[in-house]
């Protein structure tokens, strides 16, 4: 069998991050959480950073170390998602304060640190949320840049237009300027955009199936998600609101869910009409080189069995 994978979680959790979270915890024969870094974004870091220990906790890992990051995008104020996520970012289920203690490290310095620390190309960072802390370690520590085997990210869209805005998705929209700079780094990226995760939609009995394991971890899940895919529900006409982050785990654990293809990524950061907004040249009208692998399609069956499987085993 192969070594797990070593990855570190960026994180701004968000009920669909607590899902991604707990897909990785329960797969530790993939995957080797080294750690996990909150950022401020669908909720306040003062949020996000609890948020991440309630999640471990939900999954018995309270020796998971939990690293506070930036509280504000790089340059401008910071935009929130209350109005999805709701107050706490978990709404949903009645969930207890952590007991956890939050590591005293700043989440910057827990990722040069880690990634100076192991050989080279072999820790992947999985990001969920805006990419303030990744674009925050690359300027303190450029050197780390070219140690990062991969990023796995939730962010962007091209057909599907934006959440945020008409043109932008939350997770670049918030610090578009991270955003350019991880892909303009240079290290390969695998980018789940709004296109591909509007395919996994949590349908009234994918959810059922998830409250039916009856393990703490799932039903407080199963109340997340019917809580939280109520405003997708209501935007979008659909008959469950899509999962976005537990793509990035599920790719990692099965890869062969999803397809896509190499393309140039390039992020507004100027118009504020466009702010935010994921330029992909998916029809290669450019001659610019590809620095992307943007995911298309999905098995969506695939991807809701393998979450129910393992959050079968909490």
């Amino acid at each position: 069998m192969a070594a797990a994978r070593k990855i570190i979680i960026d994180t701004d959790p968000g009920q669909d991050d607590a899902a991604a979270i707990l897909l990785a915890l329960a797969s530790p024969d993939e995957i080797d959480v080294l750690g996990i870094t909150a950022v401020a974004g669908n909720v306040p870091l003062e949020m996000t950073k609890r948020n991440a220990r309630i999640v471990c906790e939900l999954a018995g890992r309270t020796d998971m170390r939990v690293f506070a990051g930036c509280d504000k995008p790089l340059q401008r104020p910071l935009v929130t998602a209350e109005h999805v996520h709701g107050k706490t970012g978990l709404d949903g289920p009645d969930l207890p304060e952590p007991t956890m203690p939050l590591q005293e490290k700043h989440a910057v310095d827990f990722l040069v640190e880690t990634l100076r620390a192991h050989p080279e190309k072999t820790v992947t960072l999985c990001t969920l949320g805006p990419l303030t802390n990744v674009a925050m370690a690359f300027e303190k520590a450029p050197d780390i840049i070219e140690r990062v085997q991969e990023i796995v990210m939730m962010g962007g869209g091209y057909f599907e237009g934006g959440n945020i805005t008409p043109s932008a998705e939350f997770n670049i929209y918030v610090d578009p300027e991270a955003a350019k700079l991880v892909f303009g780094s240079g290290i390969p990226i695998v980018m789940m955009p709004l296109d591909v995760t509007h395919q996994l939609l949590c349908l009234k009995d994918r959810v059922d199936r998830i409250d039916g394991l009856g393990n703490p971890a799932a039903k407080a899940m199963a109340e997340m998600l019917r809580f939280y895919e109520r405003f997708d529900v209501e935007k979008y006409g659909s008959d469950g609101g899509p999962l976005h982050d537990p793509a990035v785990t599920a790719y990692l654990l099965k890869p062969e869910l999803f397809s896509g293809r190499e393309c140039n990524v390039e992020i507004e950061v100027n118009s504020e009409l466009t702010l935010g907004e994921t330029v992909i040249d998916w029809w290669r009208v450019t001659d610019r080189k590809p620095n992307a692998l943007v995911i298309g399609k999905a098995d969506a069956q695939g991807f809701f069995d393998l979450l129910t499987e393992r959050l079968g085993r909490f």
